[in-house]
């Protein structure tokens, strides 16, 4: 009688010396398991909980091959079997079990079997995995080799050390951690060990009695009390201080605690979640953190991925974050194919925190807007695209020349610039002598400026053997401005 819970496996055969020599080699390996002929088949793989796989034998007729057909969430191994086409384009078949029959091929499909059901979606029990994964958004293999070790570890009173660095969203791994597990009704507290002073720690951890020292007028509850029945997560245990790291390693080897200053031991039913971004072991090498602290901390170790390891997710994180600002402030931005191009070429060394903080700017910025690379921060413009310039009417195109060319034109005593046409040596113009510029039978105002305009672009791209970038900074223009124009005037490099 197996034991509840057991994984089984089940043989489908209808040769009886077949299915002892199976049976006898998954006794000598301890596995559970039962037997049925073909005709049985359908009824079995129905009926048997927590099967493992089912070990098909003989021939393959078309209803078997309907059978493995309609449950795609058990493996099949076959063996034995003359003609296996009709089974081959099934992806629940994950091997063949050939003869003579040996302990080592066994062993190994059967941990493909287990491989299988590992990666098959878990069924959460009145929980809703997209809501305790909304903050874990990605669909990159780090990410899910995350989630799938939340899964593995919250069922379990384990401890959990998450490694990563900061940014990467350790605290919404814990949270998760403790959303999943038994303890969920109960208490999340969170404790960051950097940012309470050594000398406070104690009473912060363990709660003091009343005149335990200055300043104590009262009793107090510690984190361990306040987490009761629930998680407590020590974000940086690294910044623990040498003396508390032994208190700690106490409480977790004892499960008890007394207050400051108190001498009743009270009991800690509490999980640890630890969490930091240094190098444990090196730390332990240099002496500032105890070995054996660390193997107790260290059950179950989770490393959350950088951003920069995972930037496939970058356009899903974006949305994500972008849906909760707007939740929160009732102002959205969205972002063009090139700009996010863009940041998925940044490093991201503040990782996710990086990532929302600059959301937020856009925010600011160009709320209900979008945004393309040329409204990025400039460490954040990794492609290289010209940033759009209007096109205005006519009219206004003309007047901005005029007021252009004409700014200087005025009663000051600065130098101004007079225009020739291409080799012609240009002159100072000052107010006195402008009026020698109008024909006395006129000028067509906008072809002349346009040929001005035209002749001080190529001289200043001459000049500058048409590097567009020196030449538009001669001419007082951005290089989008002036490469616009040099296309309005089909102007290239002969």
């Amino acid at each position: 009688m197996p034991i509840p819970g057991q994984k089984q496996l089940l043989i489908v055969d209808n040769d009886n010396a077949r299915r002892t020599q199976i049976e006898t080699v998954l006794a000598f390996m301890g596995e559970h398991f039962q037997s049925c002929s073909s005709d049985a088949f359908l009824e079995q793989i129905t009926n048997i909980p927590n099967l493992l796989a089912t070990i098909v034998t003989g021939e393959l007729s078309d209803e078997c091959v309907d059978i493995i057909r309609q449950n795609p969430t058990c493996p099949f191994i076959l063996h034995d079997v003359l003609d296996q086409q009709p089974a081959q384009h099934l992806v629940n078949v994950i091997g063949e079990l050939k003869r003579p029959l040996n302990y080592a091929q066994l062993t190994e499909l059967i941990h493909h079997c287990h491989q299988y059901h590992n990666k098959l979606p878990k069924r959460q029990q009145n929980k809703n995995s997209a809501q305790l994964f909304r903050s874990l958004v990605g669909a990159s293999d780090a990410m899910l080799q995350v989630r799938f070790l939340i899964e593995q570890v919250a069922t379990t009173n384990a401890n959990v050390l998450i490694l990563g660095e900061s940014g990467t969203g350790k605290e919404v791994v814990a949270r998760n951690i403790h959303d999943l597990s038994e303890r969920a009704k109960g208490p999340f507290v969170p404790v960051n060990c950097g940012a309470i002073p050594g000398e406070l720690l104690e009473s912060e951890l363990f709660g003091h009695e009343k005149g335990a020292f200055t300043g104590a007028f009262s009793a107090r509850k510690g984190r361990f009390e306040l987490a009761e029945g629930g998680t407590l997560f020590l974000d940086e245990i690294g910044d623990m201080p040498q003396p508390m790291q032994v208190k700690l390693l106490r409480v977790l080897q004892e499960r008890t605690f007394e207050r400051v200053g108190g001498t009743k031991s009270l009991k800690a039913n509490v999980r640890i979640i630890a969490a930091t971004h240094q190098q444990l072991e090196e730390m332990i090498k240099s002496g500032d953190f105890r070995e054996d602290l660390y193997y107790r901390l260290n059950v179950f170790p989770i490393e959350t991925p950088a951003l920069r390891e995972r930037k496939e997710d970058i356009p899903l994180l974006l949305q994500e974050l972008v849906k909760r600002f707007e939740q929160e402030q009732g102002r959205s931005v969205r972002f063009t194919e090139k700009a996010l191009e863009s940041l998925m070429e940044h490093p991201w060394s503040g990782n996710v925190r990086e990532l929302s903080n600059l959301i937020e700017r856009m925010l600011i910025m160009y709320g209900d807007q979008v945004v393309d690379v040329a409204e990025l921060p400039a460490k954040y413009q990794h492609i290289d695209v010209e940033s759009y310039q209007p096109q205005y009417p006519e009219e206004i195109q003309e007047r901005e020349a005029i007021n252009a060319l004409f700014a200087d034109f005025d009663d000051d005593e600065e130098d101004n610039t007079n225009f020739a046409e291409p080799g012609v040596d240009i002159q100072p113009v000052t107010t006195s002598n402008t009026q020698g510029l109008l024909p006395d039978e006129g000028i067509n105002l906008k072809e002349y400026l346009a040929d001005l305009e035209i002749s001080l672009i190529e001289q200043a791209l001459v000049k500058h053997d048409w590097v567009v970038a020196r030449a538009a900074e001669t001419l007082g223009m951005r290089r989008t401005t002036l490469v616009e124009k040099m296309r309005k005037y089909d102007l290239q490099k002969p």
